[in-house]
């Protein structure tokens, strides 16, 4: 499953410059599909979008995970990342989005064009 940020962040952002997907992003800042991957295009509820397209951001408090980007670092690291280095653990198993390693490597490998 992916990871999210709980109301505890910091806000310090050793999570994001960790994250092999750029998948984490400072509170209120806008997100692209394309950055950290090597996606061009996505098609998201049935309409393809140039990924280089602002999504708007998940919250304007604290930092954020976005799930369809979050691999859990499978296929990077054995451990995800993010909550490997929080140092308020924060970064926590996201309940909502449960997903199988298998399905996590074939996101990765979406992202990654692999």
């Amino acid at each position: 499953m992916a990871l999210r940020i709980t109301e505890a962040c910091i806000n310090c952002g050793a999570c994001a410059v960790e994250c092999p997907n750029t998948a984490i992003y400072e509170g209120g800042a806008d997100w692209k599909w394309a950055e950290g991957t090597q996606l061009k295009s996505v098609e998201v509820g049935g309409t393809l979008l140039d990924a280089t397209t602002p999504q708007p951001p998940y919250t304007d408090d604290t930092f954020y995970i976005v799930t369809d980007k979050c691999t859990e670092c499978v296929g990077f690291h054995e451990t995800p990342q993010c909550a490997a280095v929080c140092p308020v653990d924060c970064c926590v198993l996201d309940l909502d989005h449960p997903e199988t390693k298998e399905r996590l490597l074939e996101k990765k490998n979406f992202l990654h064009g692999h």
